[in-house]
């Protein structure tokens, strides 16, 4: 039985993030925004009863027959993002599952007073978290959607983050983590990053990146607008949360819990920052996007290794990979995935200590989205990857953090915090920097005969790992 997972969208960007996830699975799932299931398919004109390929129990829980809500907790220190998704899903979120401060005021942009609203506030968090897990049955883990720039995102974010992988050590804690563009006109934002890095590296288990950069350009092109909003950033952030866990709430045999794809992904404790890519946008997961001619899996899989269909960005065009894991979802031929494979390998340059595997699952299009779309089915793609491109996004956050911190530039919010330490600053920085040297140690063929893999320490000796064939490829 595929485990519970639990969404926890932290200040406005986590929340906006959020409420584009679930309008996506929720239209995958046939689920209509009051959270009333959508009993027939009336694609070819006539009304019927149509059998059920998904499993909603992961990321909704039904309290009626026909009736689901998200298991997920909404957390912002002011109310409008929260009520904007209210009112945009009447009836659909549990009402007991939202909080916003009584204060009803944000963080100012800072990370010491969003840590502070967290830590005031933990037991009330830790309460509706338990009350969400106190309805399942076989809880796998939580996943965290917020942003590093801001104050409530990263603040509240980080001081969550720390009481979860506390309290709740046994269970997988991943992060959707948007990183600021360069034109952000938050001035402590590296201040914030440094901060809310140093918690991604020791709390969580695995986290995927984005940055807005990346997004914002990306978006250019997709939506074929000069200027771009975060509206549609957004979209695509929630295209590649769907695919990522297609493979749960669609289960076949394979990959059909959390653990089982980031075990394919993280092969030490301190090498788990993901970097995905997805294409193409199609209006099955956005709104006014570009139509796109037919493709294969073969012509999808190898333009996710390209930098333009990337949601972060990398300073290298030949970063060295550790792992990678895609799923394709359309009309899909295996031969395609196998010739895919062979040209992968070929190009994409490995570490000398990690196997050549490329790990893709052909995932399931929803019925709902061909009902929505016609006799559309276009060949889309996911690439989760592990790998030291990564490692320029790190050095940009530290020669930022440099910046500003070497005149002591606006530090006022955070000496007048109740609970901050300065002292933070300083070894913030030294776990970034120890987690930029540890990517780039890994590009070396002696890594691992310097590393001590313990095993209970591995996200790989979670249950549910995959075998892989004779060839080294995980293919469904």
């Amino acid at each position: 039985m595929t485990g519970e997972i639990l969404t926890i969208q932290v200040g406005q960007c986590g929340n906006h993030v959020g409420k584009h996830f679930w309008s996506q699975i929720a239209k995958e799932h046939g689920i209509g925004h009051d959270g009333r299931k959508i009993e027939t398919d009336t694609s070819n004109g006539a009304t019927k009863e149509i059998f059920r390929e998904d499993d909603t129990n992961p990321f909704f829980k039904q309290y009626e027959e026909n009736r689901y809500t998200p298991r997920a907790i909404m957390i912002d220190l002011e109310p409008s993002v929260i009520n904007d998704n209210h009112n945009f899903f009447p009836g659909f979120f549990d009402d007991r599952s939202s909080w916003v401060s009584d204060d009803r005021y944000g963080a100012g942009n800072s990370w010491a007073n969003g840590y502070d609203e967290g830590q005031k506030n933990q037991d009330t968090f830790l309460n509706m978290i338990d009350k969400q897990l106190d309805s399942t049955e076989n809880f796998e883990g939580f996943q965290l959607l917020h942003s590093v720039a801001g104050g409530t995102g990263s603040g509240l974010g980080s001081n969550l983050l720390e009481a979860l992988a506390d309290r709740y050590q046994k269970k997988l804690l991943t992060t959707y983590s948007v990183f600021p563009s360069d034109q952000s006109e938050v001035v402590v934002q590296p201040y914030n990053t440094i901060l809310t890095l140093r918690r991604l590296a020791e709390d969580s288990d695995a986290s995927i990146v984005f940055d807005n950069n990346a997004l914002l350009n990306l978006s250019g092109r997709v939506f074929q607008k000069n200027q771009t909003d975060y509206n549609q950033t957004n979209q695509l952030i929630a295209s590649a949360l769907s695919s990522i866990t297609n493979s749960i709430r669609f289960p076949s045999y394979m990959y059909t819990s959390l653990q089982s794809v980031f075990s394919t992904l993280v092969p030490t404790p301190e090498l788990h920052f993901l970097t995905p890519a997805f294409t193409p946008f199609t209006s099955d997961y956005v709104n006014g996007g570009m139509e796109y001619k037919r493709n294969t899996a073969y012509d999808v899989l190898l333009d996710l290794i390209d930098t333009p269909n990337l949601l972060v960005s990398r300073g290298t065009k030949k970063p060295i990979y550790l792992n990678a894991f895609s799923t394709v979802i359309g009309d899909i031929e295996r031969n395609d995935i196998t010739r895919a494979i062979s040209k992968l390998q070929q190009r994409m340059q490995f570490a000398a200590w990690s196997p050549t595997m490329i790990h893709v699952n052909i995932g399931k299009r929803s019925r709902y989205l061909r009902t929505l779309n016609g006799s559309q089915n276009h060949v889309s793609g996911m690439m989760l990857s592990n790998n030291s491109g990564i490692v320029s996004l790190l050095e940009k956050v530290c020669v930022s953090f440099d910046k500003i911190y070497a005149k002591r530039a606006f530090m006022n919010a955070f000496q007048q915090s109740e609970i901050f330490n300065t002292d933070d600053f300083v070894e913030s920085r030294e776990v970034t920097r120890s987690l930029i040297e540890e990517y780039v140690a890994s590009e070396e063929k002696s890594y691992l005969d310097e590393v001590l893999v313990e095993d209970e320490n591995m996200i790989g000796n979670f249950e549910g790992g995959d075998e892989v064939d004779a060839d080294g490829d995980n293919i469904m």
